[in-house]
């Protein structure tokens, strides 16, 4: 008669255990379901920088930062400077190449007026962002989620594919909630 109430109490914190570290790995997969296994660097004391973006499959970072004149004006016709900062190679600087460029990281830029430009991405037109002057300061901002975002990090989830056509999995913006100054990261699906 002793052994039953052993045995309930075996089987009621075993049932417990189980609910619990499935509540915990629910809870970690509705942060970010498939996240990177890249522990990635964050660029430390980078002039102008906007902000930087990182994908699989390296922790090699690219830097997007503010193109200025030699008097200190914004450059109109290219507003945006972007170069590689090579971790797996001691941090060196090194600029896109042409297919990079062309294809995958560079920006299209349009000037709207003297202290605004849209942004886009060669490789994905369809999300704009916005270089624009906010308390003496260019920043980078972007609508995604229905949240003006002030931009800090990108981040790409690359699984698999080719050179040509990476398997993107997702994107992740990582920022700065302009209504409520905030940090946030919002996950967003690239067709």
């Amino acid at each position: 008669m002793r052994l039953a109430p052993m045995l309930f109490k075996k089987f009621f914190l075993t049932v417990l255990g189980f609910v619990i570290s499935s509540l915990m790995i629910d809870k970690v997969s509705a942060q970010i379901s498939d996240p990177s296994p890249i522990a990635f660097p964050t660029p430390k004391n980078v002039a102008n920088m906007l902000f930087y973006l990182q994908r699989d499959p390296n922790t090699n970072t690219l830097i997007y930062a503010l193109n200025l004149a030699e008097d200190g004006s914004i450059k109109s016709d290219n507003p945006v400077s972007i170069y590689w900062v090579r971790y797996g190679e001691d941090g060196a600087k090194k600029a896109l190449g042409y297919i990079q460029k062309k294809f995958a990281y560079g920006l299209i830029t349009r000037e709207i007026t003297k202290d605004k430009f849209e942004l886009r991405f060669v490789s994905h037109k369809a999300l704009p962002l916005y270089l624009t002057k906010v308390d003496q300061k260019y920043i980078v901002m972007v609508t995604a989620n229905s949240k003006n975002i002030r931009i800090n990090r990108l981040f790409v989830r690359i699984v698999g594919g080719s050179f040509w056509l990476p398997n993107v999995r997702y994107a992740l913006i990582e920022g700065t909630d302009m209504a409520t100054g905030k940090p946030v990261t919002e996950k967003i699906t690239v067709k």
